[in-house]
This record gives structure tokens, C-alpha cells and sequence, in this order.
């Protein structure tokens, strides 16, 4: 059974990539642990993560090419500790957010078991291009654009 894709539509030209990053980072997250992401200004965001339990030592945080990654690795302070309930985490986890192009991230800082991570978002910028429409000539079907093909425009390439 195949399954549908809304970037599989012939409107998305170029788009695949961007199903496969949604799958990946789809898969790869199993809601631990827990995250607010709000907007804070214009082009700024916050993404806030629950990591009670952890400490500044604990926590890594990289960029790797379009995606944020969070870390989080605690010591095994357990040893010598009789637990009659065990029900507070202390388990790794990896959390990846996938950024739009251009997006910064300013900063990050950790508060009452809370990483927050500052992002800047770019305002975008209109650009439009002007596209020449030639007319078809005799040599083997090629447009003209001021009488020449687009072949002798291009440099002959």
C-alpha cells in the first residue's frame, strides 16, 4: 500500500527533501521531553524544553547543518541508593528541530529546569524576476530572444 504525500503533488516542485526531513525527525521523537515553542517577537522564537533533573553539564546543544539537536546525558548517580519508587527520569534523550533557512539561533540558557533556546528569524526578503518569453524560430526548434538562439545567449553551452 503506497501512502499519499502532499509533497507529491506536481505543485511542490523540489520539495522532496523536505518530506524526508519531516519523516526523520517524525521518527526520531517520542515526546520525551517536553517543549513549548512561542513566539516572542516578530521574528524571534523561543523553544522551551522541560529538563528537570539536568544539569549546564548534562546538556548539549548543536547546530548540525538545518537541524537543532538537544542532548541530554545524566550521570548514573545511583550507586549506593536504595529507591522505593524510581518515577523522576534520568534517562538520555536527543531532540531534533528542523530550521527553515537563514534562522539563528542567539542563545540558549537553562532556569528552574527549563532550557530555553532564542531563535531569529530572518524577515524574508520579495524578490521577482523578470523571465523573457522568445519566440519559436526554424533552428531545430530552439526559442529565439532577440533574433539569436538561446543556445548562442547561454555561450554556446
Amino acid at each position: 500500500m503506497s501512502r499519499s504525500s502532499l509533497f507529491g503533488s506536481p505543485l511542490f516542485l523540489g520539495f522532496d527533501h523536505l518530506e524526508q526531513m519531516l519523516d526523520r525527525v517524525a521518527k526520531s521523537s517520542d515526546g520525551y521531553p517536553p517543549y513549548n515553542i512561542e513566539q516572542t517577537g516578530e521574528s524571534r522564537l523561543r523553544i522551551t524544553l522541560a529538563v528537570a533533573g539536568f544539569s549546564m553539564d548534562d546538556l548539549q546543544l548543536t547546530q548540525e547543518d538545518n537541524q537543532l539537536v538537544v542532548r541530554g546525558k545524566q550521570k548514573d548517580d545511583s550507586e549506593g541508593r536504595i529507591f522505593l519508587h524510581r518515577g523522576i527520569a534520568a534517562r538520555q534523550f536527543q531532540r531534533a528541530f528542523v530550521l527553515a533557512e537563514g534562522i539563528d539561533v542567539e542563545g540558549a540558557w537553562l532556569d528552574n529546569g527549563l532550557l530555553h533556546i532564542d531563535l531569529k528569524r530572518p524577515l524574508p526578503e520579495v524578490r521577482v524576476k523578470a523571465i523573457r518569453i522568445g519566440t519559436k524560430g526554424a533552428q531545430g526548434g530552439r526559442p529565439l530572444v532577440n533574433g539569436t538562439t538561446l543556445d548562442d545567449t547561454a555561450g554556446g553551452e
